[in-house]
């Protein structure tokens, strides 16, 4: 770590930087050699970096290259109990994460059950904890509750959670409840809990399911797809009865929301895109009312509108509330159940974001000593924070610091500290936690994750040891690289490059998400137009040109309220901007989605 740096130092490093991505050239090469397009090659070149499988089950998806669920350890011997329950009419809980990876997860194995095994509703019970007053997980809370169900259930099936939930797990059993753990969380370096019946997660190191990057939805698909087939052995279902795909639909928003891989892995690839095309059929309440809030404009839905959209409202119900108005809104069975739902997500999610903006802003301002000092991740306390959105604030710090961050609230048990954290290429988060624990393991009790994204409970008087230690853990792997927000690009493009035909040639290799991000370009525009947009006046609507065409660009969150942008008419700009098929009243034309601008010199 650095010595501490004065102010324009410090504004320096925090300036973005617009770069060009580091280019895998034997890539690039080959996928042209392959029939891809130059520009084609150039994206897939910039984000597969090191890949060397096939292509074509990452360009064309196909649920084909899905492997078979008898590849998960202990796929069988869970589907085997879940099949048993079934059968011997057993009372059965669902307990699953409140995220949208949870909630997606939990609509497909109740879904399954009742509607293709035939257990009835009432044998049924769904345990979702709620994520202030109950924690992430098989907590102790929701334990309690699913003791207290009359009737108690004699099976629970988790999904999206559990792996390092082994004490609560071991109460449940003692009780007579048996535990199926579908996760995909990472697991604890002492293994999967001992007191689950079986623990069905990729990451396992005696797993041999090739791809361990899969969603909690897509587990608990696979492992409802596995028991379905244990029923037709046993005769218990007839051999026609349907498969699981049409719940590819819920695994789709749920991989996109939950930010796994969608770079080299062609299960998760797969599952996006034919579970898009399902949600486009608009045959569920759920997808017909989301469409009817955004406009007949936003169909058909793209992972974006998944991510975006949809997820954030999911998402926001149980960060700030009970998460069930969550679960119902996807179980609905018509349009006005949906609708109600759906407006009880989008008053959440407006709130949530008012939460956001606020927390946001204090902690990019606790965040300045460790920035001033060059600390290798920004942890911050923030004394009266929301802890449901912590994750979307982390998120805001690494964007606008280069660096990992975790962000903390005050937990619901008196003297523990809650907080989630985002990683940056480079670090695995949940790896450096677990360094942090071997570091100072009284300053971390609670902890999990995966790559990009983890949680952690801290004892509030431990937290400056919890600090030292995470903040070494983080050096330790990043060996003391230079740190500063990045803007990664595709290159330029030519000017007659700017058209719906190359936003089409683009499209053609979604889906887009984490690890294989939409394409981004740079190029200096000449400002012809620009004006404020937006409730507040936060957005900035522009008109660019590049070459002899004049282009429409908007910028999101590009002002502070109430002030004017750094540059204006006759300006030229360096931007960083992506391709948009902007759709309206049926016309469709080429807009330009400006991430970051900076002003170069005026004509």
């Amino acid at each position: 770590m650095n010595a501490a740096s004065d102010p324009i130092d410090l504004s320096e490093r925090l300036r973005p930087r617009i770069l060009p991505r580091p280019r895998d050239a034997a890539l690039y090469a080959r996928a042209q050699r392959e029939g891809l397009s130059e520009l084609q090659a150039r994206v897939l070149a910039g984000r597969l970096a090191g890949y060397d499988g096939e292509l074509a089950p990452l360009v064309s998806p196909s649920l084909r290259h899905l492997a078979h669920p008898d590849r998960l350890a202990d796929g069988r011997r869970a589907a085997e109990r879940i099949a048993r329950a079934v059968v011997e009419g057993e009372q059965i809980g669902i307990l699953t994460d409140y995220d949208v990876d949870g909630i997606t997860s939990h609509v497909v194995i109740r879904r399954t059950l009742h509607e293709l095994f035939g257990v009835p509703e009432a044998r049924l019970h769904s345990l979702i904890g709620h994520r202030i007053h109950d924690g992430y997980g098989i907590s102790l809370p929701l334990v309690e509750r699913t003791l207290a169900l009359s009737p108690r259930p004699s099976l629970v099936i988790t999904a999206d959670c559990g792996s390092s939930d082994e004490p609560r797990i071991a109460r449940l059993v003692a009780q007579g409840i048996d535990v199926v753990v579908s996760d995909h969380h990472a697991l604890p370096v002492e293994g999967p809990p001992p007191s689950a019946h079986a623990v069905v997660n990729p990451t396992r190191d005696d797993c041999s399911y090739p791809d361990p990057t899969i969603a909690g939805c897509l587990v608990a698909w696979l492992v409802m797809s596995l028991t379905r087939g244990v029923l037709i052995e046993w005769g218990a279902l007839p051999e026609a009865t349907p498969k699981l795909s049409p719940w590819l639909s819920y695994v789709a928003l749920g991989t996109v929301a939950d930010c796994v891989s969608l770079g080299g892995s062609p299960a998760n690839r797969a599952v996006v895109t034919h579970g898009l095309a399902l949600i486009n059929r608009m045959e569920a309440a759920c997808w017909r009312a989301m469409a009817q809030r955004l406009g007949a404009d936003s169909v058909p839905f793209s992972a974006e509108t998944l991510g975006f959209q949809m997820g954030p409202r999911i998402n926001a119900r149980s960060r700030l509330d009970d998460p069930y108005a969550a679960l119902h809104f996807m179980l609905a069975a018509d349009d006005g159940t949906a609708a109600r739902h759906l407006e009880t997500l989008d008053q959440d999610n407006q709130s949530r974001k008012a939460i956001e903006a606020d927390m946001a802003e204090e902690a990019k301002a606790l965040a300045l000593p460790a920035l001033a000092a060059d600390e290798p991740a920004v942890v911050v306390f923030l004394e009266s924070g929301h802890p449901g959105v912590q994750g979307i604030v982390a998120s805001r710090l690494v964007q606008a610091f280069g660096r990992p961050a975790l962000v903390l609230t005050p937990a619901a048990a008196p003297g523990m500290l809650t907080g989630s954290g985002r990683s940056i290429d480079g670090l695995h988060l949940r790896d450096a936690l677990q360094r942090t624990f071997e570091l100072a393991p009284e300053a971390l009790p609670r902890f999990g994750g995966h790559r990009g994204a983890a949680g952690v409970g801290v004892p509030q008087d431990r937290l400056a040891a919890f600090k030292a230690a995470f903040l070494q853990a983080v050096d330790e792997q990043l060996g003391g690289a230079a740190l500063y927000p990045k803007v990664l690009t595709d290159g330029a493009l030519a000017p007659e490059q700017l058209g719906l035909a190359t936003l089409g040639e683009l499209e053609a290799l979604g889906p887009y998400g984490r690890e294989f991000e939409a394409p981004l370009f740079q190029g200096d525009f000449r400002v012809e137009a620009l004006r404020p947009v937006g409730a507040d006046g936060t957005h900035l609507m522009l008109e660019l040109s590049l070459g002899a065409a004049s282009h429409r660009a908007i910028w999101f969150r590009a002002l502070t309220p109430g002030e004017m942008p750094a540059f204006g008419v006759g300006d030229r700009l360096a931007c960083a901007y992506r391709l948009n098929r902007n759709r309206w009243r049926g016309r469709e034309s080429l807009q330009l989605m400006v991430e970051h601008a900076a002003p170069l010199t005026r004509d």
